[in-house]
């Protein structure tokens, strides 16, 4: 039986919005405060790079066994020996990522409209990413966002787990809970944190009382 990961508290990474910091030591931060999964999104990294940015991020995972999901690149994926991949709707198709990396792998893929979220819903994936709830600067290219109302038209559909991610942070991370989320991803609310362990902490705490209550 493939082994379920937790979700609830997803980290998207971005060199870019780290303010300068070691990746490495954001990812961490953020580990020890709470984040249950990591997702390294490299856009424009060269392969062989992108495998030696996983492999330095996993060395700093392998203690807590959170798992690394990789972006958009099934072979950096295999390659790095992460745990999954994620997936946009113009990557390798989910059957062929799912061939590549084995019956264990973690595969995610991010759903944007109606329509799409209704197509996946005999994809063999682990969770859907719900983008964007809000509107984010970290997705520019994107029609429109599903707001809360979106996300609660989804959830009443899908068989799937669904990670929503796009302007979450603190404030809001609660009611994207309650309209059907089973975690929420973030980039920027913890990449650009002063202090990422804490926002860490605050959200998973967040996420954590809205999972109790459910």
């Amino acid at each position: 039986m493939k082994k379920i990961s937790d979700f609830r508290l997803y980290l998207v990474t971005d060199q870019g919005l780290s303010l300068g910091r070691p990746l490495e030591r954001v990812v961490g931060a953020a580990v020890r405060g709470g984040v249950t999964a990591v997702q390294l999104r490299e856009k424009s990294c060269p392969f062989e790079e992108y495998v030696d940015i996983a492999r330095r991020v996993q060395k700093v995972l392998e203690p807590s066994g959170v798992p690394l999901i990789i972006n958009d690149r099934a072979d950096v994926a295999l390659t790095a020996g992460a745990a999954g991949v994620h997936l946009g709707q113009g990557d390798m198709p989910p059957a062929e990522a799912r061939k590549l990396l084995g019956p264990d792998a973690v595969i995610g893929l991010s759903v944007e409209t109606p329509e799409q979220a209704a197509a996946a819903d005999h994809l063999d994936v682990d969770y859907l990413g719900i983008s964007p709830i809000f509107p984010t600067p970290t997705k520019t290219d994107l029609v429109t966002a599903w707001g809360l109302q979106g996300l609660r038209l989804v959830r009443a559909r899908s068989r799937h787990r669904l990670i929503a991610i796009g302007g979450i942070n603190s404030s809001n991370a609660a009611e994207v809970m309650e309209a059907g989320a089973d975690g929420v991803a973030v980039v920027s609310s913890i990449c650009s944190a002063p202090d990422p362990e804490a926002a860490a902490r605050e959200l998973r705490a967040i996420v954590d009382r809205r999972r109790r209550r459910t």
